[in-house]
């Protein structure tokens, strides 16, 4: 243990879990899922499938780390054999190639950081659909932002579990809250600010079908980082005394707030310019923010450049998460130096991104990679439809089947009342055990299959 490091106490761990949790997937993908599906009542599902599908997934993956003090594939090959090994190994390359593309949609809220504090971007009269293409089909730029991106989550990572991970990460949550409620605060100012809160907080039950849970769900896995062994390293350095039921409730609830806030602070501000969709989608920040941040006048490149300076802090705890799954992997099966194993795995983790970065428009053989589903299919989004649509659920599915039903005598319980013995024979046990055992394997289990013939097969099952 000491080898390794760990976290200093409870806290530590909770807040390093918690921003490998929050990143781009609360404040950039959360909104566009919850304006594109129905507003109030998609985050009512959200709510619900975090705590009731994901949470028992996340407590599987933190006791797995714990008990071995390994990364995936050392904890899963120690608790079950070579041949579960292969599980935790999937999760160390979805990280990877996570981390690849993770990165460069980093370096563009980077990018955009630069160009609309510093850089005068927000100009009356300017195509920002046009330029939003424009920019991420600029190598050399977004080589810049990019390699700067990865620079700063290696020095962090370099510093080691207490020193780095979770010194940096105490600093940018508090930083990253701070912003997140001034913007809101601001956006609360703005004339149709009522009707974004209304769209938001106010459900409209009609609204949801069978699409609803399934985005709902499949969005707070990914937020959560589920499926990938991120939870299992961090859960590999928390100390026997921690209760980690405790840790993994306060972490849940840290990710949705985020997430909640995320949707406080960016429903005013769209509703505030009534030619903007609420469906926009994935452009919604990119593309329709920019425009909203130039109608406010002298105002506007300060708020612009406060927002995407808190989308990089967001960005920021999720890559030093991301980058610390193939670093411990290395370093535990290796026994290599932390320090140059992690500029080492940052460098080839880059260059793996890269054709990523050229599939925006740069090079017509990576924007045109491949086929599937009815359409032609960019580098970028054959690696995110296989490494984080399909991967992160079948990485869950296996850690809820290998820790309800493969770890042998209890070891999984066992793992559960270290810092927390009230929980044995209780109540809260038997619903974790029950959820773990039958309810999350079957739906996430579901979710691949709906995603596999989804993605793949154009063949949509609602």
């Amino acid at each position: 243990m000491a080898a390794r490091g760990g976290f200093s106490n409870r806290l530590g761990f909770i807040a390093a879990a918690a921003g490998s949790a929050v990143g781009l997937g609360n404040i950039w993908k959360f909104p566009y899922e919850v304006g594109e599906n129905g507003g109030a009542a998609f985050l009512v599902i959200y709510l619900a499938c975090a705590f009731l599908i994901c949470l028992p997934i996340m407590l599987a993956e933190t006791a797995i780390g714990r008990n071995t003090r390994l990364n995936p594939y050392g904890a899963f090959k120690k608790l079950g054999g070579r041949k579960w090994g292969m599980v935790g190994l999937m999760g160390v390359l979805s990280g990877v190639m996570i981390l690849s593309f993770y990165n460069v949609v980093a370096g563009w809220a980077f990018g955009y950081f630069l160009q609309i504090g510093f850089g005068g971007m927000l100009s009356e009269g300017l195509n920002y659909d046009a330029h939003f293409g424009s920019f991420v089909s600029d190598i050399w730029d977004n080589l810049f932002y990019s390699i700067g991106f990865m620079v700063l989550t290696a020095l962090i990572v370099a510093g080691g579990v207490q020193k780095g991970i979770e010194r940096w990460t105490k600093i940018l949550m508090p930083l990253l809250v701070i912003m997140i409620v001034g913007l809101i605060c601001y956006g609360l100012t703005l004339e149709g600010a009522s009707d974004g809160l209304a769209f938001y907080l106010v459900p409209d039950f009609n609204e949801i079908n069978a699409n609803t849970f399934y985005t709902a769900l499949a969005q707070a896995f990914f937020s959560l980082s589920l499926g990938m062994g991120a939870l299992i390293t961090y859960g590999s350095y928390v100390g026997k005394n921690d209760s980690i039921v405790g840790a993994a409730a306060l972490i849940t609830i840290a990710d949705i707030s985020i997430a909640f806030l995320a949707g406080l602070m960016i429903f005013p501000l769209v509703f505030s310019q009534p030619g903007i969709e609420t469906n926009a989608g994935p452009g919604l920040v990119f593309v329709a923010l920019p425009g909203i941040f130039e109608s406010m006048g002298s105002v506007g490149p300060f708020i612009g450049a406060i927002f995407f300076l808190l989308l990089c802090f967001a960005a920021l705890t999720s890559t030093v998460s991301l980058l610390e799954v193939p670093v411990a992997y290395v370093t535990d099966q290796f026994k290599f130096h932390r320090k140059k194993t992690v500029y080492g795995v940052a460098t080839v983790i880059f260059l793996i991104g890269l054709p990523t970065m050229l599939s925006q428009g740069a090079s017509d053989f990576f924007t045109n990679f491949t086929f599937y589903g009815g359409k032609n299919i960019d580098f970028f989004t054959l690696i995110e439809n296989v490494f984080s649509d399909l991967s992160l659920p079948l990485g869950g599915f296996f850690i809820a089947v290998f820790a309800a039903w493969k770890w042998r005598g209890k070891g999984f319980q066992k793992e559960l009342y270290f810092g927390n013995p009230q929980l044995e024979g209780s109540i809260t046990e038997k619903i974790i055990l029950f959820m773990v055992r039958y309810i999350s394997p079957l739906v996430v289990g579901t979710i691949f299959v709906i995603s596999v013939l989804k993605i793949f097969f154009n063949i949509n099952l609602f």
